[in-house]
């Protein structure tokens, strides 16, 4: 599903108004998609959204949800399922803001949730489709980089807590902090280009080192930093994760560290390597050859930049059309989420987690 045409048959509702729904909101829009309203709890949220958009707004999601088809939901994770739920039941499509919740018994509800729905519901992993990881993702399944056994995935802030103070730093509300809210990205990116595999254990440790400070340098975070009371997340994590077949992952993610900023990925492959940046638009395979004389081969590919939340949304909307799951698919962001939830107890006991499939009593 690609024309506008088409785009414009699903009138689309939002809920939370804040700046990540305004995002989705103007992409909506220039996608050519009827927005049928906003709802938050937050009056001032509503007024600022329907003065933007000329919009209808609500102060109850039920109201949006007799208006709509499909739903966008952007509001803090501890309130996806309430919403996500409530839109399966009824029969909405749902495209749920990363993760898929504060919580594994949270997740594991919205899943059961989508499962049982004939709605398509997506959860917004948008670097998959990076016009980089495109490329590395359709080489991969050339068998280009041979088999894939091992990704290092890092994404990592030097000075970018955000908002220190808001629900993003409290615990109960977002359910943790760097790892829940940077982590899943790369661990979601890392399983995609090994084609989810199912995982065996993790290990992990998070620490609090800067958000709790008072000196901490105020420098990239966005949102009023209202200093160190209330800080109870993590601001870094470092993780190994043991897949099937003896594939890994090792992830460094980071609200704050004293090193560069990097989203640096590499994939590695018995027949070649891939590095590339979420940062930048481009990518370099790495290999080795001895034709004629042993050499190595190092190729760099320039991507053009593109909208990965403009490419999220019409694969939502190609989803809808054709039935078929495209992008993240809630089963995918339940193992994320699983471990992320592995990892902080990891790092609470000090243990390797088993994640053996769980058995449903």
């Amino acid at each position: 599903m690609t024309a506008d045409a088409d785009l414009a048959t699903v009138p689309t509702g939002i809920v939370g108004l804040g700046n990540i729904g305004q995002y989705h909101a103007d992409r909506l829009e220039q996608l050519g998609v009827p927005l049928a309203g906003g709802m938050d709890v937050s009056k001032e949220a509503r007024d600022r959204f329907a003065s933007r958009y000329a919009a209808d707004v609500y102060a109850d999601h039920r109201d949006l949800y007799d208006a709509g088809d499909a739903i966008v939901i952007t509001t803090p994770n501890k309130y996806h399922e309430e919403y996500a739920v409530d839109a399966l039941e009824r029969g909405l499509h749902v495209l749920l803001e990363k993760p898929l919740a504060h919580s594994i018994e949270s997740a594991e509800r919205i899943a059961a949730a989508a499962a049982a729905s004939e709605s398509t519901c997506m959860v917004g992993f948008n670097n998959r489709f990076l016009n980089a990881v495109r490329l590395i993702k359709e080489r991969i399944d050339r068998g280009e980089l041979g088999e894939v056994t091992h990704v290092e995935a890092n994404y990592v802030r030097r000075r970018g807590v955000p908002g220190r103070g808001s629900w993003f730093t409290r615990r109960d509300i977002a359910g943790g902090g760097a790892l829940i809210d940077l982590g899943v990205h790369a661990i979601d990116l890392a399983l995609y280009l090994l084609d989810y595999p199912a995982v065996d254990e993790v290990s992990g440790v998070t620490r609090s080192e800067f958000g709790s400070r008072d000196d901490y340098a105020y420098l990239e975070m966005w949102g009023t930093d209202a200093g160190p009371d209330g800080f109870d997340v993590d601001d870094s994590a470092s993780a190994f994760v043991r897949c099937a077949e003896g594939r890994t992952i090792s992830l460094e993610t980071a609200w704050a560290t004293n090193r560069p900023p990097s989203k640096e990925f590499v994939v590695h492959g018995t027949e070649a390597a891939a590095v590339f940046d979420l940062y930048e638009n481009e990518l370099t395979i790495h290999s080795a050859s001895s034709d004629g004389t042993d050499h190595f081969v190092d190729a760099t590919i320039e991507t053009r930049e593109n909208d990965t939340h403009s490419d999220e949304q019409r694969a939502f909307y190609e989803a809808i059309a054709t039935g078929r799951s495209i992008g993240g698919a809630v089963e995918e962001a339940l193992t994320v989420q699983r471990i992320v939830d592995g990892i902080y107890r990891s790092s609470e006991t000090g243990r390797t987690v088993s994640l053996e499939p769980r058995v449903e009593s």
